[in-house]
């Protein structure tokens, strides 16, 4: 890649945190450009940096590519972390996706009337409908990786999925020996090892100052 990918977003996790992780597995590094004023995001708006007028925001190759899926698409193909042909991308997709929709329930959470949280719901969709599978397709195939017996984006995405809903129900896998020893697996990849580690550029849980700057940013005047 030609230069340090420049990541603009809130300082906090949100949509971009999955792009983080990813480029983080991959070992690229990056520069992070985070909005804590309404005026900041009116300008990325004003100067056309945002097709959508909607961050993430990631500047690439050249690119201001924006939609977390498109992003993560790129940096997945880019650092062959997507597969070795057209049938190895589909599983992938279709992983990521059904993390991304259990992640997406997490993400919007702090944004929840507290009267609206339903945090029982996140664990039994988790341990009813998205980790049983991941457990059932490791078992299945025997192997350390979801696709193809190789490190993926799916791999990233699903531990990074497994440790946000550890953070509200630490043992969540308790029924999943398939998924702790995958857990532990992918942990230990150094690449990983080193975002998981204190001082890396991954982002804490959102607390209520996060929420506030959020809507603070992106308020309509």
């Amino acid at each position: 890649m030609s230069g340090k990918p420049k990541l603009t977003y809130f300082n906090g996790r949100g949509r971009m945190e999955s792009v983080r992780w990813l480029l983080a597995a991959a070992g690229v590094e990056f520069e992070e450009e985070f909005l804590e004023t309404s005026e900041q995001y009116q300008k990325l708006i004003k100067d056309g940096a945002l097709l959508f007028d909607q961050v993430p925001l990631v500047e690439i190759d050249g690119m201001k590519m924006v939609q977390t899926r498109a992003i993560l698409s790129y940096i997945a193909a880019k650092c062959n972390l997507y597969g070795k042909d057209p049938k190895e991308r589909a599983f992938i997709d279709m992983y990521v996706e059904g993390t991304a929709d259990l992640m997406g329930m997490i993400i919007t959470f702090p944004f929840t009337p507290p009267q609206k949280r339903n945090l029982a719901l996140i664990i039994e969709r988790a341990t009813t409908r998205y980790f049983p599978v991941y457990e059932k397709v490791l078992k299945q195939h025997g192997q350390d990786f979801l696709v193809g017996n190789q490190f993926s984006w799916a791999d990233v995405q699903l531990l990074e999925a497994i440790l946000m809903v550890e953070e509200k129900e630490p043992t969540v896998l308790s029924n999943f020996p398939v998924l702790q020893a995958f857990k532990a697996r992918i942990s230990n990849i150094p690449t990983i090892k080193k975002f998981l580690q204190l001082g890396s550029q991954r982002k804490p849980p959102p607390n209520d100052q996060y929420v506030a700057t959020v809507i603070e940013v992106l308020k309509k005047d």
